[in-house]
Formats: C-alpha cells, sequence, structure tokens
C-alpha cells in the first residue's frame, strides 16, 4: 500500500507519497484550508487506496484529518519523537517540509501499530470542559490570591475562611461588610468580588455540565473507588478511546505509570517513567490518594507493599499502576455499552396479547 506522509503547519500541509519500500513518488503542497485539503484529496486518487499518516500535531491537523476521515482514508498518528528518528537515518541531509513528511511516511511503513484517528464525539466534548474548566479555576486562584491581601490592608481582622473565596455566601458577606465604604481600594476589592463570584458560577456550572456527560459517558468509570466526576472526566478526554490501546500495558506507559527498562546483562532493573499524559497520571495519583486514606481494596494493597518493606512512594506508584489496568477495564465497559446503545434494534418480532 502506498503511503502518504503529512507535515502540518498553519498555512500550508505537505504531502509525500512513498511505495512500501520507502521510496518517494510525488509531493504536494496545499494551503490549510477547505479547499486545499480537497485538492490534497483528489491529488491522492492517482494512487488508489492509501494510508495517510499525520505528525501527531492536533491542533494543526484536526481539521485535515476530518476531512480525510470523510473522504475515507485511513488516517494514523506519528508522534514527533518517532519521525525524528527516521529522518536522522535518512539519506537526505537536512530539514525540510518535504523531508519531514517522507519521514513520517517510513515511520508508518516501519511501525505496524499506530495509533488510528477517528472523528470526535462526546469525549472530545469533555476535554474541552475539563480544559476550560481548569483555565478558569487558575483564573480565579489568582484573582482570589490579589484579592486576600486587599481585605488584608482594608481590615486585618477581617474573617475570611480558607478556601472561602470559591463560595457564593462569602461573597454576599464580604460585599454587605464592604457596603458604605469609599475609596479606590474599596472599589477594586468589590470589582475582585464580582469577578471571583462570576468565575465560580461559571466554573460551578461547567462541573454540572460534566456530571451530567460522565454519568451518561462512562458509568464503569465512576464506579472506580476514589474516581470523581473531574477525574473520570479528564481521563475519559485525554484517552480518547480505550479501544485504540492494544492491551492495559499499553496503556500504562501511554499514561506514564509504566516503569521504563533500563537493564543490560542478567540484572533486571526499570527507573520511573516521567512522561506520559501528566494529566491522566495526575488523576490516577488523585485516585490513589483517596484510595489510601479510605479502607477498601486500595488501602489493603497499599499496606500490604508497605509491610513487604516498599517505600511510600514505591507503594503508591505501583497501586497507581493497578488503578491504570482498572480503569483501563471500565474504559472498554463503557465503550463496549455506548456501542451496544447505538446499534439499531432489527428483526424485532411484536407478538400480540
Amino acid at each position: 500500500m502506498i503511503v502518504v506522509g503529512v507535515d502540518a503547519h498553519k498555512k500550508t500541509h505537505t504531502l509525500v507519497a512513498v511505495d512500501p519500500l520507502g521510496r518517494r513518488l510525488d509531493q504536494l503542497t496545499v494551503a490549510a484550508t477547505t479547499a486545499g485539503h480537497q485538492q490534497a484529496c483528489e491529488w491522492m486518487q492517482q494512487f488508489g487506496q492509501v494510508l495517510v499518516a499525520v505528525e501527531d500535531c492536533r491542533h494543526l491537523t484536526r481539521r485535515f484529518e476530518v476531512d480525510l476521515l470523510t473522504a475515507r482514508h485511513c488516517v494514523v498518528r506519528v508522534h514527533t519523537r518517532l519521525m525524528a528518528g527516521a529522518r536522522r537515518s535518512a539519506r537526505e541531509r537536512g530539514k525540510s517540509d518535504p523531508i519531514d513528511a517522507e519521514a513520517v511516511a517510513r515511520v508508518a511503513l516501519r511501525e505496524p501499530d499506530l495509533p488510528k484517528a477517528c472523528l470526535d464525539g462526546p469525549a472530545r466534548d469533555a476535554k474541552l470542559i475539563v480544559d476550560h474548566r481548569r483555565r478558569l479555576v487558575r483564573h480565579r486562584t489568582a484573582t482570589a490570591n490579589k484579592l486576600r491581601w486587599f481585605l488584608h490592608e482594608i481590615d486585618p481582622e477581617l474573617p475570611v475562611p480558607s478556601r472561602g473565596l470559591r463560595r457564593l455566601c462569602v461573597f454576599d458577606s464580604l460585599e454587605a461588610t464592604l457596603a458604605g465604604r469609599t475609596g479606590v481600594l474599596i472599589e477594586i476589592t468589590l470589582d475582585l468580588i464580582r469577578e471571583c463570584r462570576r468565575l465560580t458560577e461559571r466554573i460551578n456550572a461547567l462541573e454540572g455540565q460534566l456530571r451530567r456527560e460522565v454519568r451518561q459517558l462512562a458509568p464503569a468509570l465512576l464506579a472506580v473507588p476514589g474516581c470523581g466526576v473531574p477525574g473520570a472526566a479528564a481521563i475519559l478526554g485525554e484517552t480518547a478511546g480505550a479501544a485504540r490501546f492494544k492491551s492495559k500495558d499499553a496503556f500504562a506507559h501511554f499514561n506514564g505509570t509504566a516503569p521504563i527498562p533500563v537493564w543490560s546483562s542478567n540484572k533486571v532493573r526499570v527507573r520511573l517513567n516521567r512522561g506520559g499524559n501528566r494529566t491522566i497520571n495526575n488523576a490516577l495519583h488523585m485516585i490513589a490518594v483517596t484510595q489510601v486514606r479510605g479502607d477498601g481494596e486500595g488501602a489493603a494493597y497499599y499496606a500490604k507493599q508497605i509491610a513487604a518493606g516498599k517505600t511510600v512512594k514505591e507503594a503508591l506508584r505501583l497501586l497507581k499502576r493497578r488503578i491504570s489496568d482498572r480503569v483501563f477495564r471500565a474504559l472498554l465497559a463503557d465503550e463496549s455499552a455506548q456501542r451496544v446503545q447505538v446499534q439499531p434494534v432489527t428483526g424485532v418480532v411484536e407478538l400480540a396479547a
């Protein structure tokens, strides 16, 4: 099969077609527009059925991937570290868009299990909401920190509860306390209180929206002990389909809970994986900490590892890997249930009473 490698940029996409032996057949540069995408699809028709490999930069390639999938092309994603190695091993020296596109295509020839692109579904909606909520929370934290200093300047004895600048009743109390006072400091403080209130109301609304979507999309994931709605939504959005991983080990490598082998000769050694998807890794860490504080299966496993001589960090890492496997099974179960729900019911015969 002919493989077409794509090097994507904001304004242009460069395509290079290679044969099964990796020899360049043709190349094309198109504009990163709908018309350019159509031109690329028409250009690829000369090769018949092709495999399209794109560099995994979804902020640049998402729209192009949608147009390719709509045209019924098979699209795989190539991580940048893989194409860098292919470019270094090529006979042509240097770096250019055609060289990068050819490296992407050759990686697709060499690697049989690259992740396949698919049309976005509800999981991406959850990811967008989680990311937007995270930005709003950071903005509220910065605003609340500034507000605390102004409140301290106005009245050092003014009672402001810990973590209170995220509760609407606290905002009402502060506005009532500052009512009737004048001055630039008071005006700015009231503006900050209103900003915190606005952000809190929007964050609460997003949490409610997430709660409704996650309960519908991932009931098995929510059933994992210690997994709340924000963590489940983050895992669901960042995973983007558990079925694309060939095993629980591949999923653990993706989220950074699988160790990296660093051994030679007869002594097997591994080191901590500091890569992987850190958003999922953080969600798994919060689940593990929650389980350790309880008295369930996770706490018993953690205590068993501590009794076996593991350190606190080592025991927590082992628990995170165990939770990763549990989460992977839950994601597969949820996806299977979703597929069953969308399948049309055929061959149903109604019986008369």
